[in-house]
C-alpha cells in the first residue's frame, strides 16, 4: 500500500517543526563496534584547537565571507534608516540574501501597528505573502489573525519575518539567508520598541535565541532576546508555527497557552518606580 504524499509531507512537516534533524537507518547498525572501529586510527595526539577569538557578527559560527559581508551590508543599511518606511525601502533595495534572486517576486517585510506592544516575527514569506507582499496573508495568517483577536491583541501586534523573500518551494530558510537579513529585523525591534517578541515556529526562534533546541521544547517559557550590541534586551517567547497548527490541529491547546501567558505578561499593572 502507497502513502498518500500529502500524508507522507505533513509528518515530515510535523518532525522538522519538532525539532527532529535525523533518522534511524533502515537496517540495524553496530553502533559499538563502529565507534570503536572509528577510533582506532587516532593513535596520535589531536592537534591543539586554534584559541578562540571575539566574533565580530551573531549567526553561524563558521559563517561564509560572503555571509559576513552581506550582514555587514545590511547593517549599514538598517543604521540609516529613521523609521520603519525607510527600513522597508532599504530592504527592497537589499541585494545581500540569495533569496532574492531565486523566484520571489518582491520583498515582505511587515505589517501591523508601528508601536505595537508584541512583535510577532516568523520564519519567511510563502506563496501568498509573496504574491501580496505582506507577511501572514494565507491560510497560516488567516489563523494568526484569529489567535491573536481570540487573545486581545487585535491592532496590538507588529508582524514580520526573519527573512523577507520567499525561500523556493517554502523551505526553511538557511541561517546564512537569516544573518543576512537579521540587521533588518534588529533595526525594526529597536523602531517598534515592542514590550515583547512572539517567535513563530522553529526556524524563527532558533535564529532570534541562538539556540539549537526544537520547537517543542522551547516554546511557551520566557528568554531574553538582546540586541548585537547589548543595547536592547526585549522578552521572548517561541510558539508554535500556525502552518504546523493548521496540519496538527490538536496543538492549538499549547499555542492558545502560549498566548494566554503573552497576554497576561503584556496586561500585568508596572511595577512602581
Amino acid at each position: 500500500m502507497s502513502l498518500d504524499p500529502r500524508a507522507a509531507e505533513s509528518l515530515l512537516a510535523f518532525w522538522a517543526d519538532a525539532g527532529v534533524e535525523a533518522l534511524y537507518a533502515e537496517v540495524r547498525q553496530d553502533r559499538m563496534a563502529q565507534g570503536l572501529e572509528a577510533l582506532r586510527p587516532r593513535l596520535v595526539a589531536p592537534a591543539a584547537p586554534p584559541a578562540a577569538g571575539p566574533t565580530a557578527l551573531r549567526g553561524p559560527a563558521l559563517a561564509s565571507p560572503e555571509a559576513a559581508a552581506a550582514a555587514q551590508s545590511a547593517r549599514e543599511l538598517a543604521a540609516a534608516a529613521a523609521d520603519l518606511d525607510q527600513l522597508a525601502a532599504a530592504i527592497a533595495g537589499f541585494e545581500g540574501c540569495p533569496l532574492r534572486f531565486q523566484g520571489a517576486r518582491q520583498a515582505v517585510f511587515s505589517r501591523g501597528a508601528a508601536d505595537a506592544p508584541v512583535m510577532v516575527i516568523g520564519e519567511g514569506p510563502g506563496a501568498d505573502e509573496d504574491a501580496q507582499g505582506a507577511p501572514f496573508v494565507g491560510r497560516a495568517g488567516k489563523l494568526l489573525d484569529k489567535m491573536l483577536a481570540a487573545a486581545g491583541l487585535t491592532g496590538r501586534a507588529f508582524i514580520t519575518n526573519t527573512v523577507f523573500w520567499r525561500p523556493p518551494g517554502n523551505r526553511t530558510p538557511t541561517p546564512a539567508e537569516q544573518m543576512a537579513c537579521a540587521p533588518f529585523v534588529e533595526r525594526a525591534i529597536a523602531l517598534v520598541q515592542p514590550r515583547a517578541l512572539l517567535l513563530v515556529g522553529a526556524a524563527s526562534a532558533k535564529s532570534m535565541l541562538q539556540r539549537t533546541e526544537g520547537i517543542l521544547a522551547m516554546r511557551g517559557r520566557w528568554f531574553e532576546w538582546r540586541s548585537e550590541d547589548g543595547a536592547l534586551e526585549i522578552p521572548a517567547m517561541p510558539t508554535l508555527h500556525p502552518a504546523f497548527l493548521l496540519r496538527q490541529p490538536a496543538a492549538k491547546k499549547k499555542a492558545w497557552e502560549d498566548l494566554l501567558t503573552l497576554t497576561d505578561r503584556l496586561d500585568r499593572p508596572a511595577r512602581p518606580s
